[in-house]
């Protein structure tokens, strides 16, 4: 007598793959989003290509007295997605983890807080480097399509994204002192966003109020990530903002760690 359909042999050699593929595809587009993935990627994607598009379509009317590149990263939707993606990538971090109850768990694990501070960190920067990607092939295309090169040396290039690493050190270092210091994920991104907003209105202040003097507009030009864009974008590869942003980044990351240890005196 064949078996029935209730048969467990038969279920089990029933073929069920595509199902199975929906059932992990589904499952794991779940995960990107519950993770912070989704937004940060898109709000790179769009209003950089847009920046582009906008860029490329005002240097086909005539010649302009800068780069390609040098435009791309000085514009303001430029300025808005590099700065807003920080809270995105780095508000759950932290935040989440106390929120649940996971962080008790992982305490238990044979990492020490060090560790921990380390490895949101290093996985928030990686993210964040990976998004920006992307905007290296935005240049391939403007030299295959234009035939000519978006910027004259190739340190235009390596200055402009050693820049972008670095300022990214930064804000995903400021991101996750804030996520530390709450529960709340929607508390830690304002608070990152707020933070980094101030500095980066500091940094324009040279330009907004004229009559300063030397002294307070050299201290601004040395915090100033706007001035150091100029620069880096133009091949001018200076000590003092490296100086500036790994200290500033190793600081911030001591800070996490500090109040990381005091949560756990406190469970």
């Amino acid at each position: 007598m064949p078996p029935t359909p209730r048969d467990p042999s038969v279920r089990a050699r029933s073929p069920r793959q595509p199902g199975c593929v929906r059932v992990t595809f589904a499952t794991t587009w779940t995960w990107l989003r519950r993770i912070g993935i989704v937004m940060p990627l898109a709000l790179v994607l769009v209003l950089s290509g847009l920046n582009f598009y906008l860029i490329v379509s005002a240097f086909s009317v005539g010649p302009t007295p800068v780069t390609v590149v040098e435009a791309f990263f000085n514009t303001g939707a430029f300025w808005f997605s590099f700065l807003a993606i920080f809270p995105l990538i780095t508000m759950r971090l932290y935040a989440e983890e106390f929120r649940l109850g996971t962080y008790e768990l992982l305490q238990t694990a044979p990492v020490r807080d060090w560790q921990i501070v380390f490895a949101k960190f290093a996985g928030a920067y990686v993210f964040f480097l990976v998004l920006w990607l992307p905007t290296a092939l935005y240049f391939g295309i403007y030299r295959v399509i234009a035939r000519e090169q978006a910027a004259p040396a190739l340190g235009n290039y390596y200055g402009t994204f050693l820049l972008l690493a670095l300022m990214g050190a930064l804000f995903v270092s400021i991101g996750c002192l804030a996520s530390v210091l709450t529960r709340n994920q929607i508390i830690a991104a304002i608070t990152s966003f707020v933070i980094i907003a101030v500095i980066f209105n500091f940094s324009i202040l040279g330009f907004v109020v004229p009559n300063l003097s030397p002294a307070v507009r050299s201290a601004i030009s040395y915090f100033s990530s706007v001035e150091h864009m100029y620069e880096f974008n133009r091949g001018i590869i200076s000590t003092r903002p490296v100086v500036y942003y790994l200290s500033a980044a190793l600081l911030l990351q001591f800070l996490t760690h500090a109040v990381l240890q005091i949560r756990r005196w406190r469970l």
